[in-house]
């Protein structure tokens, strides 16, 4: 079964599998997160369903009109789409008593229903999680591409960390585009394959191993 649900990372810990083999674990609150809007080939030429997770006191005129046109009360403040190509074969489109919603794995979801992590997700089951990873500033190559630097001895004394010529001989006599170079490091989405749901509430979901970004990162949930 297919299940979609944003959240934040919350907090890092640990605990013992059934063997007995102590796991790393970080919680994920996916509360409150609702079904915003859908949209579907017919009318936008692609497949989506939009979420919303976050409470927050003053959002845009236009979010709030998104919000309340999908018959939410709560000011949610992050909105993500997620593209459903790819699982158009286990997701389709419904409309019962004129509300539009989901059939996903044969759970019904309408627009303007909360997404709950226990109906879609279970003890056991493998998730990938998206989330953008922490900024670590302007890096140098030995830190951003693991480069090995230059000697430490025999009178070195400016070049260990640099990262040596960068230079082409006459043809093509320039650099190309994407050399490993110092720049930004860090900032980018990042995604975690295959971890493992140790525990599912009605509030959030644990899962075994560490995902990507600083507590309070808003992260994508797939399985």
């Amino acid at each position: 079964m297919s299940g979609f649900i944003l959240g934040e990372k919350s907090i890092q810990s640990q605990t013992f599998d059934d063997t007995g083999v102590r796991v790393p674990t970080t919680f994920i609150k996916t509360n409150p997160c609702y079904f915003i809007s859908m949209k579907w080939p017919d009318n936008h030429k692609y497949f989506s369903m939009k979420l919303g997770y976050g409470q927050t006191k003053n959002i845009n005129k236009s979010v709030r009109g998104e919000i309340n046109k999908a018959g939410i009360k709560t000011p949610l403040r992050f909105l993500k789409e997620i593209r459903l190509e790819k699982f158009a074969d286990k997701v389709k489109k419904i409309e019962e008593d004129k509300k539009l919603g989901l059939e996903i794995g044969g759970i019904k979801i309408f627009v303007g229903n909360e997404v709950n992590p226990t109906i879609f997700f279970k003890k056991g089951d493998l998730v990938t999680v998206s989330g953008t990873s922490k900024g670590k500033g302007f890096q140098g190559v030995v830190k951003r591409h693991h480069f090995k630097g230059g000697p430490r001895t025999h009178g070195e004394s400016h070049s260990e960390r640099a990262p040596g010529s960068i230079g082409m001989t006459t043809t093509p006599g320039r650099v190309f585009k994407g050399k490993r170079m110092a720049g930004r490091m860090g900032k980018d989405r990042v995604t975690v394959k295959n971890l493992k749901v140790i525990d599912v509430s009605a509030d959030g979901i644990t899962v075994k191993g560490l995902i990507p970004g600083y507590k309070s990162n808003v992260v994508e949930v797939r399985s």
